[in-house]
Parts: C-alpha cells; sequence; structure tokens
C-alpha cells in the first residue's frame, strides 16, 4: 500500500495497480454509503445504514475489497523484498523503509486528529459526541497495524513461499477454521484475534504467489481458487453459523472482526476470478495516457485512505447544525437517492483535501530512512519499534482518538515511541 508507483517503470504490473486504486475507490465509497450522520436536539450522532437497511447486507459481498488490498500489498512486498534480497541487502534495512513509509504519513494523520479533539475539548464539546466523532475517524486505521506486521514478517513469510509455495496460504486456511471452531463452539473469543494475521496473512501470500507465477500459471490455477472459494462460500452462508454481512456483525457472528473462513472464502473467490480475467483486462492499461492517470491514483491511495473520513466530519459539522443537509428516513427512497449526492460531495471535498496533504507531506519523503546509530541493536529496535506502534495504532482503532472525552496517553505514547525505535534502527540512507 505504501508503495508510490513509477508510471512507466519496466516490468511493473500495472494491473496490480489498478486492482488497488478501484479497491480505495470501492472502500471509500462503502465507508461513506455506509455512515449516516444524524442531528437531534442540537447534538451530533451517527447510524449505520447496515442495522437499518435489510438488503444492505447483501451489499456487503461487492463492498468488502480488503483482500484485494492484502493481495496486492504481498505482490508488491514480493517485488520489492526478492530484489532487495537478490543485492544482499538486510532484512531490517527493507522492513524498516517499508515500514516508515506508512508510519511517516500516519503519524500525520494522528496528530492533526488529536489537534481536532483538543480544539473540540477547549470549545467545550460534549463528552459522548467527542467520543464518538473521533472514534469515528479513527476505525478505519485498523488496517495499518495488520499490514505493518506482515511487512515486518515478509522475509519469513517469503522464505516460506519460496520453499512450500501454495502449501502455505492453505495451512493458513486450515487454522482460520480451526479457530472459528474454537470460537463458536467452546466459546474461545481470545482465540480468534490470530486470524487476523491468519486470514490476512493468507490473502498476502496469494500475492507471493500471484507475484512468481505459482497462482496464474497455468492460468487455471486463478479460476480453481475461484471455484474453490465460491463453492466453500455458498454452504456456509447457507447452512454455517455465518451471516451474509462481510462487514460489521450480522447475526451475532462477526465475518470480519476478526475475519472468518466465510470472509476468506469469499477473498477465494474474488482473487480467484480478478486473476482469471488479467490477461483479458492487463494489455487494455498499456497506453501511456492510461498508465500515468493509474500512477497518480496509485501515488494517492494511502493519503486517500487515511484521510477519506475527514470529509464526513467537516461537512456534517458544517451542514447539519445549520439544517442545510436533509435527514430522511434511513432506507427510504429518498434517502437512497440523496446518497449519490453525499457521495459526490464528500468526492468534491477530499479530492483537494488529498492534494493539500500530499503536499504538505512531501518533506516526509525527504527524510532518511534511518539515524543510523543503532548498529548490531538495529534489528530488536526495528522489531520493538514495529510492534509498539502496530499496538498504539490499533488501540486507537478500537477506542478511538478520545475515549471518555480524554486522549489515549498510553497508545499516543506507543505510537511516538513506535516510530522514533524504528527510525533509529534504520541505516541512513534514503531520503
Amino acid at each position: 500500500m505504501n508503495d508510490a508507483p513509477a508510471t512507466h517503470r519496466p516490468g511493473r504490473n500495472h494491473y496490480a495497480d489498478l486492482l488497488r486504486v478501484c479497491a480505495i475507490g470501492a472502500v471509500v465509497t462503502g465507508h461513506w454509503l455506509l455512515t449516516n450522520i444524524t442531528y437531534r436536539d442540537g447534538r451530533l450522532g451517527g447510524r449505520d445504514s447496515l442495522d437499518l437497511v435489510d438488503w444492505g447486507r447483501w451489499v456487503t459481498l461487492v463492498l468488502q475489497v480488503m483482500p484485494v488490498f492484502f493481495t496486492v500489498g504481498g505482490y508488491v512486498n514480493a517485488v520489492s523484498w526478492t530484489a532487495h534480497h537478490r543485492r544482499g541487502e538486510s532484512w531490517h534495512a527493507w522492513v524498516g523503509t517499508r515500514a516508515t513509509a506508512l508510519m511517516w504519513p500516519t503519524g500525520v494523520y494522528v496528530v492533526v486528529a488529536m489537534l481536532g479533539v483538543t480544539v473540540a475539548r477547549l470549545a467545550g464539546a460534549p463528552t459522548a459526541e467527542l467520543d464518538r466523532g473521533a472514534w469515528f475517524v479513527a476505525l478505519h486505521l485498523w488496517f495499518l497495524p495488520i499490514y505493518l506486521l506482515l511487512i515486518l514478517l515478509t522475509p519469513a513469510l517469503h522464505a516460506a513461499h519460496r520453499r512450500w509455495g501454495l502449501a502455505v496460504p492453505t495451512a493458513m486456511a486450515a487454522l482460520v477454521a480451526a479457530v472459528d471452531i474454537a470460537v463458536l463452539g467452546p466459546g474461545w473469543p481470545v482465540v480468534g484475534f490470530a486470524n487476523y494475521l491468519l486470514a490476512w496473512g493468507a490473502m498476502h501470500q496469494w500475492g507471493f504467489a500471484w507475484q512468481d507465477g505459482r497462482l496464474v500459471r497455468p492460468r487455471w490455477r486463478a479460476s480453481v481458487l475461484a471455484v474453490l472459494g465460491l463453492a466453500l462460500l455458498v454452504p456456509l452462508l447457507s447452512f454455517g453459523p455465518f451471516p451474509v454481512d462481510m462487514i460489521g456483525a450480522g447475526n451475532g457472528v462477526d465475518n470480519s472482526s476478526p475475519p472468518t473462513i466465510a470472509l476468506l472464502s469469499l477473498a477465494a473467490a474474488q482473487i480467484g476470478l480478478l486473476l482469471t480475467v488479467e490477461p483479458l483486462l492487463a494489455p487494455r492499461l498499456e497506453r501511456p495516457a492510461r498508465l500515468r492517470r493509474i500512477g497518480r491514483l496509485n501515488s494517492a491511495v494511502l493519503t486517500v485512505y487515511l484521510w477519506h473520513m475527514s470529509p464526513v466530519i467537516l461537512l456534517a459539522l458544517t451542514l447539519y447544525p445549520a439544517g442545510l443537509a436533509p435527514q430522511p428516513t434511513i432506507g427510504s427512497g429518498t434517502w437512497l437517492a440523496l446518497r449519490a449526492a453525499w457521495v459526490a460531495v464528500l468526492a468534491a471535498v477530499l479530492a483537494p483535501l488529498t492534494v493539500a496533504v500530499m503536499w504538505a507531506e512531501r518533506p516526509l519523503r525527504r527524510l532518511p530512512t534511518g539515524a543510523g546509530v543503532a548498529g548490531r541493536w538495529a534489528p530488536v529496535l526495528l522489531v520493538l519499534g514495529v510492534v509498539a506502534f502496530a499496538a498504539g495504532l490499533a488501540g486507537i482503532a478500537v477506542g478511538g482518538f478520545a475515549p471518555d472525552g480524554r486522549p489515549p496517553v498510553l497508545l499516543l505514547a506507543l505510537l511516538a515511541g513506535g516510530i522514533t525505535v524504528t527510525f533509529l534502527s534504520g541505516p541512513r540512507h534514503g531520503g
């Protein structure tokens, strides 16, 4: 996800870039469609469309596109790590470079969010509203801690892939099912956390197999993945305990938090289909204008992902108290018709915001990848730094930027300490 592409880099898979751009578009649109801001008795609130629109749960089968992010992430990490490893460079230098490319922009977002929380507190915002709003702009950060840990594990996971190939994600899928049985049977919810790495990690491994051809040569292998995924998904949703909802909780079972074998089956069908049609679509991208457009959009993916909920808060604070935004009954025909206008307005705000943020972050891209002071302790410090940052970010994604109206001091300290230690662990080159 942190891979900013060169438009005409030799050997680059522009189809992978296109999938990432389309996936971010689907994620952003999905979040905007499912979010309903309310304004009652002088207070802002929010509702999830899925709680009130029965047919919306079927739409999540299309809107759940995070598997594309993880699979494309595995692909680009395999390309980058393979080239780095071939040059004989250290694993921790590669991990540090990839990790800090995510940490710095995320850190900027966290700082701005906390400034907003501070201003809101000084302005006397009600605790409940501040808690809810600050959680609302932190929830989507859940993706980044998992992805950071997969970057940290990529050298080891790629070594496993070189030795055992598709047996690795197959074994991970079996473990996902075993964890589901432990959670739904004996009722051991803590065990479920393993599926965050097992399920998303299996998709990341598919990216490795895509990159070296094991999943797409011969082409029927991708088709088999799609068929197997669909063949497993249908009975799981029809007869098993898993709901159709692939975003949020359905009938008491949540397919995404943590991910279940049902979500992994959907991912297999989704990724298998996308890789099956790659030979048909990829040649259509090989035009300079299209490649330039894809390159520009792809370079903005992380910024768009981090900041896409900010326009929702900005417009809510501006339009709803002023009575400029209608509030039709959720699920009604009027509500559905206004969703398109809502998405269009948010997109109009996000576009210049993205340009401004990318311009403001330009100095970060000139920073060295590390301080070059850790010496032989660099690998240890790197692991500690990435894990600390991931833990702090995961805590904020769960509890928000202002739980009970107060800043999460410990979590913010983990973030600050994590990025500092990671920077100290890296060699002083690049920038």
